[in-house]
């Protein structure tokens, strides 16, 4: 996979973000506002960032989860055919469960 080359560094996430179906199940078309979602998959997570006395603050967030992410932001990255987005993970605005 691609993404794997990428490690992020210090409190940074690399997210794949969730893209909503463009038709339903039926084959009706979706117009693209209504297709927009605000989510992704972290797909890897940096070491975290350090305090003043110079101790390492692990990040929270663990690959695999489902986060929200804000409307604008984040540093889009393409690696190979597929485009990812590196957020702080104080952009992130938190975990999705089902």
């Amino acid at each position: 996979m691609a993404a794997k080359r990428l490690i992020p560094t210090l409190n940074r996430v690399l997210v794949e973000k969730i893209v909503a179906p463009s038709k339903t199940a039926a084959g009706i078309l979706l117009p693209e506002k209504s297709s927009k979602l605000n989510s992704g998959k972290v797909v890897a997570v940096g070491p975290g960032s350090l305090d003043d006395a110079g101790n390492r603050i692990p990040v929270a967030l663990k690959e695999g989860e489902t986060v929200l992410l804000p409307e604008f932001g984040g540093t889009q990255v393409k690696l190979g055919d597929k485009e990812f987005h590196l957020f702080r993970e104080e952009d992130i605005l938190g975990t999705l469960h089902d």
